[in-house]
């Protein structure tokens, strides 16, 4: 499996919209044929700050998220949101297997 933890932090004023904005990406992004999980996370105690846990079968599955409409759209739509520029780390998942 291929696993990004997606760092992100945002503009406090911007919370409501961002919310808006991911909960679209991740609804649409856990219908990929390549999904196996796309987990939304918030620091309790930085409601600005939130984790992406994504993950995919393969590296090509998540390239191919990189090229979905969704993604383009929340890409592009939370732009100005961010409080610094978003970092992902990229693992390796063993357990459960793909």
């Amino acid at each position: 499996m291929h696993v990004t933890f997606v760092h992100v932090r945002i503009k406090p004023e911007h919370l409501d919209a961002f919310l808006s904005a991911i909960r679209a990406n991740h609804e649409a992004s856990v219908q990929e044929p390549g999904n196996r999980r796309f987990d939304v996370l918030q620091d309790p105690a930085d409601p600005a700050r939130f984790c992406l846990y994504e993950a995919y079968a393969s590296e090509d599955d998540a390239k191919a998220h990189k090229l979905t409409p969704h993604y383009l759209a929340w890409r592009d739509a939370v732009a100005d949101m961010m409080a610094e520029p978003r970092s992902g780390v990229t693992w390796r998942g063993l357990f459960p297997a793909g």
